[in-house]
């Protein structure tokens, strides 16, 4: 009887140690499965390369799911912002709250819901800001990219070999956006597809043009020096004129801000001078209807005034 009873339980712990075996086994692989789709999906190391601790990792996981996470990671990568979906999303959606009950308590509850809405409208835009001063940061670097691809395709250097070199000369933007180029080039992108995603992730007629030259260039092959060094010139000159044009349009820019903030200080003036106005306005759906459509006009007047100080160069 002791035989049996001596197997039972010899084979009971077997069992048990197996168990614990292939559930560490299973826990373990799983980690490492979700650390890959982490790195593999940009999310990225828990710390940035500047020491910053990366914050709601949680939520940035689920966010990247969703169709507004991925579209907001996209926004996030033409900006440089050292922020992930999940961060952004966290901040915005605490300043949202925000606006809402400080509008609420200091005007009143009508005003909550369209504080939350130009806030959110205010983070679209600051995202849009961000882009834009990006792409005319890269701007501004051009003639020195195209300087540096001329001197080193001179000196006998391959184009790939010129993109990376330039990458690691020049500064942020145009060293860290060639440097991504130079990336996907030694993984076996075509130079057509990567400085095409180039032109696409920062689009600017000038870019267009240098990218289309030095594709030409590698298709056609043909005298890539003097066009690039034409190009240069080009470069600075339409540097200047929009450096012109942004100046001489600066005080139509600051118009445009101005009137509607000119607005909300109205606002915020006739409820202090005399406490309750607002919500006896707001109270009654013809005074809703009056302060929505006095927003939609200065809604209106901001575009109009955005859109008489725009020129294209």
């Amino acid at each position: 009887m002791n035989d049996p009873a001596l197997l039972a339980l010899g084979g009971t712990v077997l069992g048990g140690t197996l168990a614990v075996a292939g559930v560490h086994s299973y826990a373990s692989g799983r980690a490492q499965r979700q650390a890959l789709v982490d790195r593999l999906s940009g999310g990225g190391p828990l710390r940035t390369a500047s020491g910053r601790v990366r914050r709601f990792a949680g939520i940035d996981r689920r966010l990247r799911r969703t169709r507004l996470g991925r579209t907001i990671h996209l926004r996030l990568s033409a900006t440089g912002l050292d922020l992930t979906a999940g961060e952004f999303f966290t901040y915005v959606t605490a300043v949202v709250v925000a606006l809402w009950l400080i509008a609420a308590a200091t005007l009143a509850p009508f005003f909550g819901p369209i504080a939350a809405v130009l806030g959110v409208w205010s983070a679209a835009v600051f995202l849009n800001w961000q882009r834009q001063k990006r792409i005319e940061a890269f701007i501004n670097q051009l003639p020195d990219v195209a300087r540096l691809l001329a001197n080193a395709t001179a000196a006998g250097l391959a184009l790939r070999t010129a993109l990376a070199m330039a990458a690691e000369e020049l500064e942020a933007p145009a060293g860290e956006e060639l440097a991504h180029v130079a990336d996907q080039l030694m993984l076996g992108r075509t130079i057509d597809d990567a400085l095409g995603e180039l032109s696409e992730r920062l689009p600017s007629r000038e870019l267009i043009v240098l990218v289309t030259t030095l594709v030409l260039a590698n298709k056609a092959g043909g005298s890539v020096v003097s066009s690039l060094r034409n190009l240069t010139q080009t470069l600075e000159d339409r540097k200047e004129t929009r450096r012109e044009v942004r100046t001489m349009l600066s005080e139509v820019n600051a118009t445009a801000f101005t009137v509607p903030f000119l607005g909300i200080g109205s606002l915020v003036l006739i409820n202090s001078s005399n406490e309750g106005a607002l919500a006896r306005v707001t109270g009654s759906p013809l005074g809703q209807g009056l302060v929505l459509l006095a927003l939609g006009l200065y809604t209106v007047g901001f575009f109009v005034i955005r859109r008489l100080g725009k020129i294209e160069v």
